[in-house]
């Protein structure tokens, strides 16, 4: 199976650095020119719980460099969906299929308005990466669960061969009946953490010790699971402090969320497909989402004092 990462980053490197490791034709595209030389160059550096070691990896700037793939793994960064997808259509033949390990909502709708919906699929990632430099990840992989569907909900061939794919190369993956449902617990992860830790600035041993900040997290997701009830949303996470609990299982203190590295970056971030979501979500189902709403508008704030300092 050919496969392209979109958007190889630290977690589009660390998935694609296991499936190369299983013997799988992968590319890695990404629009980092420096990223790509120095993966093509030296290799990709990876650090992981098996040791350090360099991997030799085909990586690209332009799709038309590689040419059809059987299937496209999407890992940009959400508002840069549409973007990432209409100028990598030199990936999309005949056969190809579409899978979205983004996080948050909506990303499968942008990909079928580019490629039909029957070619997309869509799935979540536990699996953990940070960029240390060009060419260079720190993976997490080991015990980190991937969940992957077709939108209907249909246990395919086609979903159950990717899985397979997944597998033998060390990534635990579970077909899901519910992916929706699948996402939805992933996104109340997100919405656990993600934009507290934007604000504050906070890593995880930071965020974790402090009680006024776990209580605003429980009230955001505890939204969410109301908004997911009156969605008909099937959720495996049954309370909000579950939620909580589960999005530092595994993790050291020095941990940063994406929403943090993106900021510190100075970066925008993807607070719209993820606290963003809730709020959509509750506005279609009549559901007050106050906390969310408050924590978008904090994070719009920073990245507003962001761009204006850019152009000063």
């Amino acid at each position: 199976m050919k496969i392209c990462i979109l958007g190889a980053g630290a977690l589009g490197c660390a998935i694609g650095s296991a499936l190369i490791e299983a013997g799988h034709d992968i590319w890695l595209l990404s629009r980092s020119l420096e990223h790509v030389e120095a993966m093509n160059r030296h290799g990709l550096r990876v650090h992981d719980e098996a040791g350090n070691r360099q991997i030799a990896v085909k990586a690209a700037t332009k799709a038309s460099d590689i040419g059809p793939v059987d299937l496209v793994i999407v890992l940009v960064k959400s508002f840069h969906t549409q973007e990432a997808m209409a100028g990598a259509m030199a990936l999309v033949g005949t056969q190809t299929l579409v899978l979205s390990l983004q996080n948050g909502l909506g990303h499968e709708d942008i990909l079928a308005e580019l490629v039909g919906r029957d070619r997309v699929l869509a799935g979540k990632t536990y699996v953990g990466g940070v960029l240390l430099n060009a060419g260079e990840i720190r993976a997490s992989i080991t015990g980190k669960q991937t969940y992957i569907g077709e939108l209907d909900g249909q246990i395919t061939p086609r979903i159950q061969a990717i899985a397979e794919v997944f597998k033998d190369a060390g990534l635990a993956t579970t077909v899901s009946n519910n992916i929706l449902g699948t996402m939805w617990d992933k996104l109340l992860i997100n919405v656990a953490t993600g934009a507290l830790s934007g604000i504050t600035r906070l890593s995880y041993g930071q965020l974790y010790t402090e009680p006024l900040l776990e209580n605003t997290a429980i009230a955001a997701v505890a939204e969410a699971m109301s908004v997911a009830k009156a969605a008909n949303i099937q959720l495996s996470i049954k309370a909000p402090e579950a939620a909580w609990k589960m999005a530092a299982e595994g993790l050291p203190a020095s941990f940063r969320t994406s929403m943090l590295q993106s900021l510190e970056k100075g970066s925008v971030t993807e607070i719209d497909f993820i606290n963003g979501s809730v709020v959509r979500w509750g506005q279609r189902h009549g559901v007050a989402t106050p906390v969310n709403a408050t924590l978008i508008a904090c994070i719009k704030g920073i990245e507003r004092a962001m761009a204006d300092q850019s152009t000063q």
